[in-house]
């Protein structure tokens, strides 16, 4: 998400290297090419227009702080705003009613909204420690209903089950008073979408919001709509009173324009965004968070909220204490390691995270493949337990057999077994002391970009 618009706002700032001051003159043709940039990124002209007279007016004259220079002083301007139209902070669910809670899904058809009531579910489950009921009241589209019950017991949460011959109304009515029957914390509700906007559509949405007075009414759009996506949330808050958004499939949004649209369209705060395709792909909206992100300054707290919600803990001691014993670092550990990576959401959702990836060149970029992540598992599962735990004494007559067994070749495990190799050495430096001090100060040394923090 962002790709394109960091890419452009890093190339931006970097053209004021070597200036002393930000005056009229230098700022004016940085400030165009900002709006370029969000308006290429399919952000709505009106705040487009908002952000840019917004820095202006802070930037203009502004005197460059001892050892910094003017590409920091804008890239901390441009980092304040964004925040500042995203939201300026984290606006969590109200979920402080007698229970159950209810929490209304309104949205589009295709969307993503039937999913995502799946992952909110398992988000109030998981991070929040509620128990869940959910329920659908689309009538028109008996489908959506078997797939929310499929969901619902994937991630084991409980389900009011529903049909074609019942009024939305009334199973809404329904599922409330089994959600109170079943002393449940949150009922979550996800409702009938349309193609496009119709009267009949907010008609019906209106009767059921009336009839069950719900704590919370969120509207789920596809990021991927830019622009339209957040006039569709103005128009759904025009004719419901939202209180927040749930941008779906950002992980597929290069241009980001409707994260940086939908607040101040709206005025409601995107409280959630999906990004990816898993049942966990969820995230909590941080402006903060992202407006680092876009500007390729990373966002290590999200990564490590991922890291302690879907890390094996007792696996990551037993590995840490294998190592601290100077034990050998094998090819059954770096399996362990891939599966952690893969729980995460993939090596390209961690990069995306971490301080300085943007700045990365994209030959460096495309080393890091999670096809190739998978290519590399298949072949160590293809291998024996003893292969694994001593891959240097494979021979060309077992790679002939691990590379029939992963559909690789020869040549691909030939170079794993190298890479794996140099990691050992690495692994060893580690378990060293401060060893891993020293090893990351080595691969800082390395990253083309210079804004990490120091080690």
């Amino acid at each position: 998400m962002f790709t394109h618009l960091s890419e452009r706002l890093n190339k931006v700032i970097k053209s004021l290297t070597g200036q002393g001051r930000l005056t009229e003159n230098n700022i004016k043709d940085t400030l165009r090419d900002i709006r370029i940039a969000l308006l290429e990124a399919d952000v709505a002209l009106p705040v487009a227009i908002a952000f840019i007279n917004a820095i202006q007016a802070k930037a203009i004259g502004k005197e460059v702080l001892e050892s910094l220079t003017p590409g920091q002083v804008l890239i901390k301007l441009v980092h304040d705003e964004l925040i500042t139209i995203m939201g300026d902070a984290n606006e969590e669910l109200n979920l402080k009613t007698e229970p159950p809670a209810v929490i209304l899904m309104t949205g589009l058809q295709g969307s993503g909204k039937t999913t995502t009531v799946a992952k909110l579910a398992k988000w109030l489950k998981q991070s929040q420690n509620k128990t869940v009921l959910v329920t659908s009241v689309d009538i028109y589209r008996p489908a959506a209903i078997d797939q929310l019950a499929t969901l619902a017991n994937t991630i084991g949460v409980d389900f009011f089950s529903s049909n074609a011959s019942q009024h939305p109304v009334d199973i809404a009515l329904q599922a409330v008073q089994a959600a109170k029957n079943k002393v449940m914390d949150v009922l979550i509700i996800d409702t009938a979408g349309r193609l496009h906007i119709d009267e009949q559509m907010m008609s019906e949405m209106k009767r059921i919001h009336a009839a069950i007075q719900p704590i919370e009414t969120l509207f789920v759009v596809d990021s991927m709509t830019g622009q339209d996506a957040a006039h569709t949330a103005k128009a759904f808050n025009d004719a419901l009173p939202l209180t927040g958004v749930v941008l779906t499939k950002a992980d597929g949004d290069a241009k980001g324009g409707a994260a940086l649209s939908i607040r101040h369209l709206t005025g409601k705060p995107i409280k959630f965004i999906g990004m990816g395709e898993k049942i966990d792909a969820l995230e909590a909206f941080y402006p903060d968070r992202m407006a680092s992100r876009i500007l390729g300054m990373g966002d290590i707290l999200t990564l490590v909220e991922e890291a302690e919600r879907t890390i094996d803990k007792a696996k990551a001691e037993k590995f840490a204490k294998k190592m601290k014993k100077g034990k050998s670092f094998d090819l059954e550990d770096f399996r362990d390691q891939l599966k952690q990576i893969h729980q995460m959401g993939g090596v390209m959702n961690i990069m995306g995270k971490l301080p300085g990836m943007n700045h990365l060149p994209q030959q460096v970029k495309d080393q890091f493949n999670d096809k190739k992540l998978i290519e590399i598992e298949a072949i160590i599962n293809s291998m024996t337990p003893k292969e694994r735990r001593f891959p240097e004494r494979i021979k060309n007559s077992h790679k002939r057999r691990i590379a029939t067994g992963s559909g690789t070749s020869i040549q691909a495990i030939n170079q794993l077994l190298k890479q794996f190799e140099h990691m050992q050495r690495m692994m060893k430096k580690m378990a060293k002391k401060g060893g891993t001090m020293k090893l990351m100060r080595h691969l800082q040394s390395k990253l083309p970009f210079s804004g990490l923090p120091p080690f």
